[in-house]
């Protein structure tokens, strides 16, 4: 295992620097990259919610309650939540996303889906709120100077038990580049992946983890997304 870098959020001067060295993906890219939809062959440009997410669910193991679906995509995992009792919102970077997650919604009988565009760095939302924060594939796009901050703002936002629904790349999913890598090379090449040693050191210090283990692979038409690139982890916020 290699030791992750910034194991605590940085000085914002830095945290400013950084970003500059890292500036290849901004909210553009990701509007392109969901507007080139049609005909594409993308996983999650499904309507399948995760596996793990639906298996929690399911299993009791998340309970109802308010819901943040952080880089929710096309709205699948957001939809699937509002369905299951949840008072569930999406954020996305991208407006294209955001445009797609709504038609989805409409299409799902949830006119009214809170959905927002907007980083997530500048999202303002209450403390202590959500029961629920749901994240597939947002934290593996993050700048390794980010994480900590990214970390620290989950945490503050979910109520005293509530529940982080993680999914992000192993390593044969990211693009292998390491922290320092990344900086050297200015791109995080497509994602970066982890290990399960990084993700329980870096989650363990703040949260509970309950589970941690690979993504369930789907058969085709299967009504739930799973890939065996991914990892999803159940995390909980202590009670003290």
């Amino acid at each position: 295992m290699k030791d992750l870098l910034f194991p605590e959020p940085p000085a914002a001067a830095e945290i400013e620097r950084l970003d500059q060295v890292l500036s290849e993906r901004q909210s553009a890219w990701w509007d392109a990259f969901y507007a080139r939809r049609e005909g594409r062959q993308v996983p999650f440009f499904g309507r399948a919610p995760d596996e793990s997410l639906a298996a929690w669910v399911e299993a009791g193991d998340i309970q109802p309650g308010p819901a943040l679906d952080l880089g929710c995509g096309n709205g699948r995992n957001t939809v699937y939540l509002a369905q299951a009792g949840f008072a569930a919102e999406g954020v996305d970077y991208a407006n294209e996303a955001i445009a797609w997650a709504g038609q989805r919604a409409r299409e799902a009988g949830l006119p009214s889906l809170p959905l927002t565009a907007c980083s997530v760095f500048d999202l303002q939302r209450p403390l202590g709120h959500y029961a629920l924060v749901c994240d597939s594939g947002c934290f593996h796009h993050l700048p390794p100077h980010r994480r900590a901050l990214y970390r620290d703002q989950l945490l503050a936002w979910l109520r005293p038990g509530g529940v982080l629904a993680l999914c992000c790349f192993r390593p044969e999913g990211g693009s292998g580049l390491s922290d320092d890598e990344v900086y050297e090379r200015g791109t995080l090449g497509g994602g970066l992946g982890y290990d399960e040693d990084q993700l329980r050191g870096f989650w363990g210090a703040t949260f509970d983890i309950e589970c941690l283990r690979p993504m369930r692979a789907q058969a085709p038409g299967s009504a739930l997304f799973g890939a065996e690139c991914l990892w999803v982890m159940r995390a909980r916020k202590p009670q003290v």
